[in-house]
Parts: C-alpha cells; sequence; structure tokens
C-alpha cells in the first residue's frame, strides 16, 4: 500500500471533517461579531478589526483543515492564485453590477425609490472603496474558502455537483441562522439562494474567484447603502433590496455565467482529489 493510500485510509471520516470546519467557522464568526473582545457596537474601526481577524483566522483555519484532516494539497479548493483568477473576479463582480444598474435605474425611473445622498461624493467614494476592502475580508473571502471552496469541494468528492451544491447552501444557511445574521425567514431564504448561486458559480467555472467578485460586489453595494456605510437616505429600501440588489442581478447574473460556461456546467460531475 502506497504512502499517499495509507495517509488517506488513515484521515477522518468525511462527515467530521465536515462538521469540524463548520464548527470552527461558525465560532469564529461568534466570537469576533457577538465576544466582548471588540465589542457589540457597530463603528468603523470595529469593522475594520473584525474584517482583518476574520480572514486571519478563517483562512488558516481552512489551509489546517485541508493538511491534517483532508491530507490533500490546497489545488483542491478552487482558489488558483489571483494572477490566474483576475478575470473570473472581475467576471463574477460585473455580473451582479450591470444587472443591478438597471435594476436601480428601473426603481429610480418608476418612483418606486428615493435615494439622496447624505454626505459629498468625495466621501461616498471613499466609503465604498473601504467597504470594498473590508467585505472581501470580513465576508467574500472566507466564507467562499469555507462553503464554496472547501465544504462544496469535499461534498463534491462523494456526491453529484447538485448534491453538493445543495449540501453546502444548506450549510450556509445555518451558519447564517447560527451567528445572528439570518434571524428571519427572509434572510434564511436569502442565504439560501445566495449560496445556491455561488455554488452554481463554483461548478461553472472551477474555481470560486467569480462567486467571490460577485460577493464583494453584492454585499459592498447592499452595505453602501445601508446603515453602515451611513451616507445615503434611502425611501422604499426594501423594494430597493428585493428587486435592484437581489432579484434582478441574482436572476440575470447566473443567466450570464451559465452562458459564458455552458460547455462545463456538469451537475452530475463529481470532484476529483488531486494528489500531492
Amino acid at each position: 500500500m502506497s504512502d499517499t493510500r495509507r495517509s488517506l485510509d488513515s484521515r477522518p471520516a468525511l462527515h467530521w471533517r465536515i462538521l469540524i470546519v463548520f464548527a470552527g467557522t461558525v465560532l469564529v464568526w461568534l466570537f469576533l461579531y457577538h465576544g466582548a473582545l471588540l465589542g457589540r457596537d457597530y463603528d468603523r474601526p470595529t469593522h475594520v478589526a473584525r474584517a482583518i481577524l476574520t480572514t486571519v483566522l478563517v483562512v488558516p483555519l481552512v489551509v489546517a483543515a485541508r493538511r491534517l484532516l483532508d491530507r490533500r494539497p490546497w489545488t483542491g479548493l478552487g482558489l488558483p492564485s489571483v494572477r490566474f483568477g483576475w478575470r473570473r473576479l472581475l467576471l463574477g463582480m460585473a455580473c451582479w453590477l450591470i444587472p443591478a444598474a438597471v435594476g436601480f435605474a428601473l426603481c429610480l425611473g418608476f418612483g418606486w425609490v428615493e435615494i439622496r445622498l447624505r454626505t459629498s461624493v468625495a466621501d461616498a467614494l471613499g466609503v465604498a472603496a473601504l467597504l470594498l476592502v473590508l467585505v472581501f475580508l470580513y465576508e467574500a473571502l472566507p466564507e467562499e474558502i469555507v462553503f464554496r471552496g472547501y465544504l462544496q469541494h469535499n461534498l463534491a468528492t462523494r456526491l453529484p455537483a447538485w448534491q453538493a451544491v445543495l449540501g453546502q447552501s444548506v450549510l450556509f444557511t445555518l451558519f447564517g441562522f447560527l451567528v445572528g445574521a439570518a434571524a428571519s425567514l427572509d434572510r434564511l431564504l436569502l442565504f439560501f439562494v445566495f449560496a445556491l448561486l455561488l455554488g452554481g458559480f463554483r461548478v461553472a467555472t472551477g474555481d470560486i474567484w467569480a462567486g467571490i467578485g460577485f460577493h464583494v460586489a453584492f454585499q459592498t453595494v447592499a452595505q453602501l447603502f445601508g446603515d453602515v456605510g451611513d451616507v445615503f437616505d434611502v425611501t422604499g429600501s426594501d423594494v430597493l433590496g428585493l428587486v435592484a440588489m437581489g432579484a434582478i442581478p441574482f436572476a440575470f447574473g447566473w443567466t450570464a455565467m451559465q452562458r459564458l460556461h455552458r460547455n462545463r456546467l456538469g451537475w452530475q460531475a463529481r470532484d476529483p482529489e488531486p494528489i500531492g
């Protein structure tokens, strides 16, 4: 028996590996969001600290799990270097931003929504740039590495792709509930649909960069026009969120991704485990 086969045979069972990484991820978010270390009240310095610490804690968690639990190389998680992934990152952002811009135009044009800038354009752009970085570090990168990277890949080594996407979507929704980010039915539904969409991006492209881009675009704009950004007064925010930030970009973003990668989509396929 080869050393590789002995290593694979002696590693924890798949369900234990998934449970350990999922539980570790939940504990990180609970510690940083609800723990006494940074306090529970929101302010910009606390947001910065949470974002940095989340990436600093979650990425090594996944690296350690990949090496110590899976005993396989990093490449299986679908995160090639930025040198190879930047185009898909921008594609993912475009898949949300372009249809969302249409949605904003429709909402404003029909008078469903009114938006007023509270501050200067320069200040708003500065907040937008900061939020872009914070969303990448606090939500997009760590969540995609864990759920569409580690968990979806591991599920897809045993299950067809569509079942792996469904499985990580359930786990992502449970994660949102446990950390307090999805405490209502509409939020639970948003988490589930969002995870399905991003899981589909992973199947279509073979990596998680497009999902990271879509995630960054969605969360940055949502926070910019919400209480976190605190630079706009929005009348009709529920309509804006449902139509311009949700239904239109989710539907058209997936349609675009599906057409661009229709030759790659294989819902019955399984992920191979890289050797190394």
